[in-house]
């Protein structure tokens, strides 16, 4: 319980960005231009090195962010990267950074989306939420996925933290991975403008937790 009360320093990019970099994200943030909304629920499968983890995307809740997500998930943008933030008790976090030299870097990612926190959906444990910084509109391509029910980060608590769908199955996966070991690792993370920032980060799994692939289900 313990970790509600970081939020407003844990939640939730690897780049702790400053002020002036939060607002120009914010400026960026898109409402459905960068990727088409998706209005219906949609099916994907996420395949990990620890086994596979079924979704079901929520866009009748949560259109922008399931539009913006299935966007990297057909172009395979997820393929090989990792959770590169694991916290028992709290949440996995990946989709950002792939491994380059055995380090982990953030790679390029499309502009920002509108926060849809306010859409009623519960960041409870399984559901499926995105990542961002303090800016509310400054989510990209990361998410996390709640291993506990975390009240905190339901609207209007620091303006909510978008769920856009949840686990069908594979739960079990998702325990397994939480309970990887962990340390404080350099991770390179980028700037707004896409310079490369190094800095050591916490809660990095010392052995990679691999997305193999997202694919949506027929």
């Amino acid at each position: 319980m313990k970790a509600l009360f970081l939020l407003p320093l844990l939640l939730f990019s690897a780049c702790q960005a400053e002020e002036a970099d939060q607002k120009k994200n914010a400026e960026n943030a898109v409402d459905g231009k960068a990727a088409t909304p998706v209005t219906e629920k949609v099916n994907v499968l996420m395949k990990t090195s620890e086994g596979d983890v079924s979704i079901e995307l929520n866009g009748e809740k949560a259109p922008i962010t399931v539009g913006n997500f299935l966007k990297y998930v057909d172009s395979k943008f997820y393929d090989g990267l990792v959770f590169h933030r694991v916290m028992d008790g709290f949440m996995i976090q990946g989709g950002g950074f792939e491994l380059k030299d055995g380090i982990p870097t953030e790679k390029k990612n499309n502009p920002p989306i509108k926060n849809e926190g306010q859409n009623g959906l519960k960041n409870d444990r399984g559901t499926l939420a995105m990542a961002r910084t303090s800016a509310l509109d400054s989510a990209t391509s990361q998410f996390f996925i709640n291993v506990v029910d975390n009240a905190g980060l339901n609207y209007p608590s620091n303006g909510g933290y978008a769920v856009f769908g949840k686990v069908t199955k594979g739960m079990d996966v998702v325990d397994q991975i939480k309970k990887v070991e962990t340390g404080t690792k350099y991770m390179n993370s980028r700037l707004p403008n896409g310079d490369l920032r190094p800095g050591p980060h916490q809660n990095v799994p010392k052995k990679p937790v691999i997305i193999k692939s997202i694919r949506r289900l027929k």
